[in-house]
């Protein structure tokens, strides 16, 4: 089989016209994060956000002209309204990354619009229809064990009785397929959203599902929230009380995306004990802050360790200090959860401790903190903030 190139893919996509503006796509400069590796082609279209999905018609034609060159064997096409789509010659953006995903369904976004009808007092349009309560579990550093927090907290609150999804909005690291014991791709019936994957009760929606899981994923911010916003809009998350959002570390391009369009019910708080960490934990929580999402709380993970041998605990990342920050933050300390042989081993092994071992202090732990989340958040939704940047 001949392989793919870049040009190959430019000279296709130049065959697309956008009827609104009387010129191709390529030409329009209109073309972005274009990636061609072993096959694979991905790459965003960018519209004006006034024109939002009713620009689907173009992604899907340069979609299906990709589609039909020799060699090529899966294409991943998303709109992005991040700006107006410029004047001029595109740049092609050469190789980027390799993006492994079968050509699916979805349509584009535009930030500027929200899809379906809102719940909340406001009035304003919710982005995701069906969805009571969004809450983001968020780090302001990697390696705090936050997506294992994520993924027992929303099983816990699914064994205090509520309906529950979980959404891996990691594109840079997705975990959920392993950690929630999920294989395979989502199903698209009519080609336009996606099922999400469920196990154990949950609905799970991962960019670790369309991709393969030893693949990089080299993207731009745009393409980013692109994949973000079509992740929640683009997937039939049915009726849900709760929506658990594991976002990526730090305080980027994910974070605002989120809190611009999405109205979150607020955002968890997961640290460790020791100075750095809380130092950058503070970060997060002030990020929130500033864009107007409620902070519901500090979760203190990796706590201590308890010897499984002979009991014996150590405070190997100090102790405490979440509890501090969050008294002297005046945020709610939600709990601690220890660092604990068998709470990483059920996870890698995609049987996470809240029900594998049920029963276990560790589990019920996580149930108490999602007890009190539910209770904290089942007041009532709340109007989308607004970003306004000066």
């Amino acid at each position: 089989m001949a392989q793919i190139g870049e040009a190959q893919v430019l000279a296709a996509l130049k065959t697309i016209i956008d009827p609104d503006r009387g010129g191709d796509i390529v030409s329009l400069g209109m073309l972005s994060g274009l990636v061609v590796r072993d096959g694979h082609v991905a790459f965003s279209i960018e519209v004006d956000p006034k024109r939002g999905a009713q620009a689907e018609p173009v992604r899907h034609a340069a979609e299906k002209a990709v589609e039909a060159l020799p060699g090529v064997l899966s294409v991943t096409a998303m709109l992005t309204a991040h700006r107006a789509a410029p004047q001029g010659a595109a740049q092609p953006q050469g190789h980027q990354g390799g993006h492994h995903g079968h050509s699916h369904g979805p349509g584009g976004h535009s930030h500027g619009s929200q899809g379906g009808p809102q719940g909340g007092p406001q009035g304003q349009k919710a982005l995701v229809p069906g969805v009571k309560h969004i809450v983001a579990v968020a780090s302001g550093k990697g390696g705090v064990g936050k997506s294992t927090t994520s993924v027992n907290l929303a099983l816990a609150l699914a064994a205090n009785g509520r309906k529950v999804g979980l959404l891996d909005a990691d594109i840079y690291g997705p975990s959920m397929p392993r950690m929630m014991g999920i294989s395979g791709r989502p199903s698209s019936p009519d080609g336009k959203r996606l099922e999400p994957m469920e196990n154990y009760g949950i609905k799970v929606m991962s960019m670790g599902f369309l991709v393969a899981e030893d693949t990089p994923m080299i993207w731009r911010g745009p393409m980013v929230m692109s994949a973000l916003q079509q992740m929640l809009r683009d997937v039939n998350w049915g009726d849900l009380d709760v929506l658990v959002v594991d976002m990526p570390p730090g305080t980027g391009d994910a974070q605002l995306t989120m809190a611009q369009q999405v109205p979150l019910a607020g955002a968890v708080i997961v640290s460790t004990p020791q100075d750095i960490a809380l130092l950058d934990a503070r970060k997060g929580l002030n990020m929130f802050r500033r864009v107007d999402v409620p902070v519901l709380g500090i979760i203190e993970n990796m706590s201590y360790f308890c010897c499984p041998n002979c009991g014996h605990r150590t405070d190997i990342f100090s102790h405490g200090g979440a509890r501090k920050e969050a008294d002297d933050l005046g945020m709610e300390f939600l709990g601690e959860i220890p660092l604990h042989l068998s709470i990483r081993e059920t996870s890698d092994q995609g049987q996470p401790i809240v029900v594998s071992q049920p029963e276990s202090d560790h589990a019920q732990s996580y149930r108490r903190i999602a007890a009190r989340l539910w209770d904290k958040i089942s007041g009532g939704g709340r109007a989308a903030p607004r970003i306004v940047v000066q």
